[in-house]
């Protein structure tokens, strides 16, 4: 059974940072694709991060170029996303998922396939 379980997320002021992590199991974790997304209140679910499974290959949206950066630790199954100079603009809930059909990363939701539950990050300003 493949499980992704996000943690890390919380209450900061602008400036500050998170960190957010991933842990998975039930996966060949180096294998696959590895992505972030968020949702805020009455918005769709966008893109955020995603590494590829070598962590060779990142890709970004323009909003947090600069100020996350993804990274993943194929020894211990889990994928993170360093957050700084964070701003109101990126409260939501973060979603890790994983992409496990295809082997190049992925900006769009369709590829991936599994999904964690998510974990809130609230930026005050």
């Amino acid at each position: 059974q493949v499980q992704l379980v996000e943690s890390g997320g919380g209450l900061v002021q602008a400036g500050g940072s998170l960190r957010l992590s991933c842990a998975t199991s039930g996966l060949t974790f180096s294998t696959y694709t590895m992505g972030w997304f968020r949702q805020a209140p009455g918005k769709e679910r966008e893109f955020v991060a995603t590494i590829s499974g070598r962590g060779g290959s990142t890709a970004y949206t323009d909003s947090v170029k600069g100020r996350f950066a993804i990274s993943r630790d194929n020894a211990k199954n889990t994928m993170y996303l360093q957050m700084n100079s964070l701003k109101p603009e990126d409260t939501a809930v973060y979603y890790c998922a994983a992409a496990t059909t295809i082997r190049t990363i992925a900006t769009a939701r369709f590829p991936y396939n599994y999904w964690g539950h998510g974990t809130q990050v609230t930026v005050s300003s």
